[in-house]
């Protein structure tokens, strides 16, 4: 495993091409306490809104998160939302984006309605329609320009109407011709227009689909897979079987079964799609078919342990090859883009976030009761803890006594810190803005007006809760005393 992870900086720059279903995933975060006197439906006070890429645009959010490059290549309607997917492509970097723009159909768009952390209600904007023979040629004439300077093809179909049986047999033809291997996460029961993939990454629903029985274990996924090989010419076939891991069937190879690690799953959406994205850049960067598996199959299993849909950044995927997932749940200190996903998740389980800061040199008890006076705000606490660089600015050359490692260690062992975030510069500002806080914590000696991230919070609909002191107690003070 430690050697995978030496390995995932091959992940950088490493240049893809993705065709497919291109979406929105809207997301309307609420309350409910009533029901409404018009029918027996509950009402939706309405508290923000996210979007994010969905569906062919996850695996580009992941192929991003995990440092690679890739053209995108999709349709959209003349509409608002298409915009919108226009601009969070633009938002990525490395993405070089070919939407084409077809006026008979409106951008896909998939409105997700969610209090408590429970989802309420989604409400779709699509049609399945096939587009017609003139948009097919714009899709394999830009597809067919881009190819030869990738390294893998992916085609994301979420049957949509984009990957038409010629769009798609015709980019697989390309994709041959040019010796590129072309991974499809596939849908529907027509294998016949997936003759010729390198890959196909089936879930267990899929496969059961495509061969007309049950699927049930693994022996059943590799009794279904290994016949389509032949039928069809596929090289290998990947099934996604969920808490039972992956199923790797090769041609002329024995099936490698990989497991997955157990873990709280919170959402399967989009899993699929980072499966498809780890195991193309994987491939494009010289990993072994049984290595890209391994690969994908932890990137899976990370995934599912996140809400919406998501994406899982190398970082990560290095730190569940070091480490596993335990030791990660141990380690509470994390890094900005590691708190901003963590925020994230609990806001969409409907969990409260508060946030609090500090140097916390030499913890004493006017410490842990603001903590614990700031835990009882929230459901979850995150604490922003100042490098020692910023403290040695703040407090002077001799501070602080303890470096932020250890400081750090001792605020993680406290059951009312749920992470710490270590921050360079002198206030926590973009800190703040980036973990979004709904209930920021200080100390009573402070007004609103003077609180750092106060009006950043108030703007989002959070609250400012000021804790009481406890009298006599501060790390300076403890300071002079053991000097005296």
């Amino acid at each position: 495993m430690s050697d995978l992870a030496a390995r995932l900086d091959q992940f950088i720059d490493q240049s893809l091409l993705c065709v497919g279903d291109v979406m929105l995933d809207r997301y309307v975060y609420g309350s409910v306490d009533r029901i409404s006197p018009e029918a027996p439906i509950p009402v939706l006070h309405t508290q923000r809104e996210t979007a994010t890429l969905g569906g062919a645009g996850n695996v580009v959010r992941n192929i991003a998160a995990l440092g690679g490059k890739v053209e995108i290549v999709g349709v959209i309607g003349n509409d608002d939302t298409g915009k919108d997917l226009h601009k969070a492509f633009a938002e990525l970097p490395g993405i070089g984006i070919h939407l084409l723009t077809d006026t008979t159909r409106p951008t896909t768009q998939k409105t997700r309605y969610v209090a408590h952390g429970q989802q309420l209600l989604r409400a779709d904007y699509e049609t399945a329609k096939p587009v017609d023979a003139a948009m097919e040629q714009k899709i394999i004439d830009t597809a067919a320009g881009l190819i030869k300077n990738v390294g893998v093809v992916i085609l994301s179909d979420y049957a949509k109407g984009v990957l038409t049986p010629r769009v798609t047999t015709e980019i697989i033809r390309l994709a041959r011709e040019a010796k590129k291997p072309i991974i499809i996460d596939p849908k529907g029961r027509d294998l016949a227009r997936y003759k010729g993939a390198t890959y196909l990454t089936p879930n267990r629903k899929e496969l059961s689909e495509m061969v007309g029985k049950h699927i049930g274990s693994v022996p059943d996924a590799e009794a279904a897979a290994r016949p389509m090989l032949e039928s069809q010419n596929i090289s290998n076939i990947l099934v996604k079987l969920g808490a039972d891991g992956v199923c790797l069937v090769g041609k002329d190879q024995p099936a490698l079964h990989l497991h997955t690690k157990a873990r709280e799953v919170f959402d399967v959406s989009g899993a699929g799609d980072t499966v498809a994205a780890t195991l193309a850049l994987a491939l494009a960067s010289g990993f072994t078919a049984e290595e890209s598996a391994e690969l994908a199959n932890i990137a899976g299993s990370i995934v599912v342990g996140k809400v919406g849909t998501a994406s899982v950044s190398r970082s990560e995927l290095a730190h569940e090859l070091l480490h596993g997932s335990a030791q990660r749940v141990k380690n509470k200190v994390v890094d900005w883009a590691a708190m901003a996903d963590i925020a994230e998740r609990w806001r969409k389980q409907g969990l409260k976030v508060g946030f609090t800061n500090g140097c916390f040199d030499l913890l004493h008890p006017g410490h842990i009761s603001l903590l614990r006076q700031a835990r009882s705000a929230c459901d979850k606490l995150v604490v922003g803890l100042n490098s020692d660089a910023s403290v040695k600015r703040l407090k002077g050359e001799t501070r602080p006594v303890q470096n932020e490692a250890a400081r750090g260690t001792v605020l993680g062992s406290l059951t009312d810190v749920d992470h710490v975030v270590i921050f360079g510069e002198d206030t926590p500002l973009e800190l703040i803005k980036t973990v979004r806080p709904d209930i920021l914590v200080k100390g009573a000696d402070y007004t609103i007006d003077k609180i750092v991230g106060a009006k950043e919070v108030q703007g989002w609909g959070g609250k400012i809760v000021l804790a009481q002191l406890v009298e006599g107690q501060s790390t300076t003070g403890t300071i002079a005393k053991m000097k005296n």
